[in-house]
């Protein structure tokens, strides 16, 4: 089972919205958002929320990817998140979420007994290339799986 499958598997949101995991690596994940009218906002563009899980979901990937291996020992948590709305957004919407510390790092502070916090930068575009979005989540690997 992919990342991507394993999360519309597992999370609902992710289902529900019709989230396409694209790409899923270590270093950073690409996830679409289909241009769908029941999640639309006043505008006829994605709704911020559905806008927000997609990126967040976007984040999730690369945490899974570059933290599975970590899985039996330790459980990923989003611990915040900030989202700026740069342009408006029309039409479907993908994410791309980045790694933003090494995960050799962070798997450090996990082995010294400490919950290491990282960030996942996320840009959202439209279909034309515009960043219509940027995001930041902050994640923990909370110890004691």
């Amino acid at each position: 089972m992919t990342i991507g499958e394993m999360l519309a598997a597992t999370v609902p949101m992710a289902r529900t919205l019709n989230l396409d995991f694209l790409e899923t690596t270590a270093e950073r994940a690409v996830v679409s958002l289909p241009d769908q009218d029941d999640y639309h906002n006043h505008v006829g563009g994605p709704h911020a929320g559905a806008m927000f899980t997609l990126g967040e979901s976007a984040s999730g990937a690369v945490v899974l990817a570059a933290f599975g291996e970590q899985l039996a020992r330790a459980v990923p948590l989003a611990v915040r998140a900030e989202i700026a709305y740069r342009k408006l957004a029309m039409g479907p919407v993908i994410a791309t979420a980045t790694l933003g510390r090494p995960a050799a790092e962070v798997v450090a502070e996990l082995d010294e007994g400490r919950r290491p916090e990282f960030p996942v930068s996320i840009a959202i575009r439209r279909e034309d290339g515009a960043v219509t979005g940027e995001m930041t989540v902050v994640w923990t690997l909370r110890p004691g799986g």
